[in-house]
């Protein structure tokens, strides 16, 4: 399995993730909601910030099936999906996962064929990783 790279800014949600928990930074100061993390509120420059807890309700905004598989350790998984997904309560924060059909499933495990823009989606959580299901 590929770790993800967990730099200073960004480990607290790998942490969370860790425990079921989909959290993204917000800013303390504005309240704004950002992701991916990063030392600075956009949206004031304030540079005081905390992790809230999100529903994990989405809707698909893009997919993609690679061909082929960009990364070796997935080339026995293809053909897979990786979808955008557009958080409910932060519409302009996209996470990038894959659909699946339940949790711990293949990443294969959801034909690509059936995949739709707009489409409800949950998120579930497998060895750390966010991953999405149909809602």
């Amino acid at each position: 399995m590929l770790e993800p790279v967990k730099d200073a800014t960004g480990a607290a949600f790998w942490q969370y993730a860790a425990r079921g928990e989909l959290r993204v930074q917000a800013c303390a100061d504005c309240g704004e909601l950002r992701f991916p993390p990063r030392p600075c509120c956009p949206h004031c420059q304030s540079f005081e910030a905390e992790w809230r807890q999100v529903s994990g309700h989405g809707r698909i905004w893009s997919w993609v099936v690679p061909h082929p598989p960009l990364l070796p350790d997935y080339a026995a998984l293809a053909p897979y999906n990786v979808i955008v997904v557009e958080l409910a309560e932060a519409p302009r924060i996209r996470l990038v996962g894959n659909l699946v059909s339940a949790a711990g499933a293949a990443l294969d495990s959801f034909d690509p064929g059936r995949i739709r823009i707009g489409a409800r989606v949950q998120v579930v959580f497998s060895d750390g990783l966010p991953q999405w299901v149909p809602a």
